[in-house]
């Protein structure tokens, strides 16, 4: 199948396997959401997002309504979003999005996991103009004729409509995420899982010993509590 499916798949895997690291990301993205919005979903997008991805991830709701309690109270902690910018192993340009309530220590953290991932932690800016941002929502395939929803979501801001595996992928300009939520709400259509997303503006294919060194950087990062997403230009391609 070659070691880009591999790796997709082992990554799969790995984030079943830690469904309990899942919670308390989710919980964070519930407690930022909380923070900026409100506790009431109805009124608050994010919070309704985090909600939706938290369901997703088969959270319980009982799980999800104690976060939404904490975030409301008044010894509530409070989450930075800080986004680190840096270079993997051959170059490979490297964005880590994280949600903290220390910043010390998360780039503290981050210095080291780049520095012992053959990388190095660089400063805002240094490759953020390399990628573009986007919203991704995943919906089921199953039952649904492509070509008509396509037409249904061009007014919402719909970029690109993909298939992977049972799954619809849909993708939208940064400033259309918002549109293209109310959409599927107003559709009834169910969301598995939605986010903004970093794309490459160009990737770099890397020999067999550097996509492993790689490899193992985004997995040391993606481990640290604090980090919510990576992002990168390795060329994933079989």
């Amino acid at each position: 199948m070659g070691r880009a499916f591999e790796y997709r798949k082992a990554r799969k895997m790995k984030r079943w396997a830690s469904m309990a690291k899942a919670f308390t990301k989710i919980g964070r993205e519930i407690a930022i959401a909380v923070k900026e919005g409100g506790g009431d979903p109805e009124y608050n997008p994010r919070l309704r997002l985090a909600i939706n991805n938290a369901k997703a991830a088969n959270m319980p709701k009982a799980n999800v309504d104690s976060a939404i309690k904490r975030a409301l109270s008044k010894d509530a902690a409070n989450y930075d979003e800080v986004v680190y910018e840096g270079y993997g192993p051959k170059g490979v340009a490297v964005m880590v999005e994280t949600a903290t309530d220390n910043t010390n220590r998360t780039v503290a953290s981050m210095r080291l996991i780049f520095s012992k991932g053959g990388g190095n932690l660089g400063n805002s800016g240094e490759v953020d103009y390399m990628f573009t941002r986007k919203g991704q929502f995943k919906i089921a395939a199953e039952g649904r004729d492509v070509e008509e929803l396509e037409l249904e979501l061009i007014d919402h801001g719909l970029d690109e409509l993909k298939q992977e595996e049972d799954e619809l992928v849909l993708m939208t300009a940064f400033e259309d995420f918002g549109n293209m939520q109310k959409a599927l709400e107003d559709m009834g259509i169910e969301v598995s899982n939605a986010e903004l997303v970093r794309i490459p503006s160009h990737t770099k294919k890397l020999d067999d010993e550097g996509e492993e060194a790689m490899i193992k950087l985004i997995d040391k990062l993606e481990e640290d509590d604090d980090v919510v997403n990576v992002f990168h230009n390795m060329d994933m391609e079989e």
